[in-house]
């Protein structure tokens, strides 16, 4: 694919290119827009150096992809953002988000389509890489009886297993938890392409199966996804944006920086109910 209005570098043949040339705290114009969206569909992550985005410029940016998400169990931490998501990590952290390999609230009817982390304070030391995958490939590289076992099957995505912690909130009431029943290989809305859709993070079982043969068999699949061939990796700095397709792309979070601190904003792009087509 060919780009006129900005510069695209792959970070690798299979997935991520960086982006230069644009500044997300500006309008973008038609041609610009179409051309970072053209770099997503192609790369499934995007990312930015040097960026300066208020709350609401990082809003902006957010809608001319579409409708805002809200997660439904996050604490909102930003006065009058709901929409904004706080990514941060410190000394008295038990835990971080997204230490597992998944796909962003694939526990929604309707998950995501794509999240935008801004990231502003990145650990002194070095560490808090995100690494990400293409689950084009990892569907691809089935062999065709796995493909076609699969192509029948659902799995159930459940936000308790991603976070079981949030029901000792005190805020609990507010929150919900939700659970869905996803194909497990999605067709892209707008590629046409077959990818793996099941997660560590989110999925519990595939109904369809005895509960011994989903176990093993989700766990094969967790493992797939994890095949270096598939991946790419990260290292963020101060000002850096990185844009990732939830329905191509999985991710995984490095927390090897405790106890030192990390802090960004992600604001989530509503998505569509996943579908199979053969």
């Amino acid at each position: 694919m060919t780009y006129q209005s900005i510069e695209v570098r792959k970070l690798t043949p299979t997935i991520g290119a960086e982006i230069f040339g644009v500044d997300l705290g500006g309008q973008l114009g038609n041609q610009q827009f179409q051309e970072v969206h053209d770099a997503l569909m192609e790369n499934l992550v995007i990312f930015f150096r040097d960026q300066k985005l208020t709350p609401e410029q990082h809003k902006d940016f957010g809608r001319r992809f579409g409708k805002l998400h809200v997660h439904p169990n996050a604490p909102q931490l930003i006065e009058g953002h709901p929409e904004i998501l706080v990514i941060k990590a410190d000394e008295k952290s038990k835990r971080v988000a997204g230490e597992e390999w998944h796909s962003d609230v694939s526990c929604d009817e309707e998950p995501p389509m794509g999240s935008i982390l801004y990231m502003q304070e990145t650990p002194a030391s070095g560490g808090g890489d995100t690494m990400f995958a293409n689950m084009y490939s990892a569907y691809d590289a089935l062999s065709e009886p796995i493909r076609h076992l699969l192509e029948g099957c659902t799995a159930i995505h459940d936000s308790n297993k991603a976070h079981p912690y949030r029901h000792n909130a005190k805020d609990r009431a507010d929150m919900q938890f939700p659970k869905s029943e996803h194909p497990v290989i999605r067709t892209h809305p707008v590629t046409g392409r077959k990818a793996l859709y099941v997660n560590r993070g989110f999925t519990t079982h595939i109904p369809q199966l005895k509960k011994q043969e989903s176990a093993a068999l989700l766990e094969m699949l967790y493992r797939h996804v994890e095949t270096p061939e598939f991946m790419c990796r990260f290292k963020w700095q101060p000002g850096s944006i990185a844009f990732w397709d939830n329905r191509s792309a999985q991710h995984h979070a490095l927390w090897d920086y405790f106890p030192e601190r990390r802090y960004g904003h992600r604001v989530t792009v509503c998505g569509d109910k996943p579908f199979y087509r053969g």
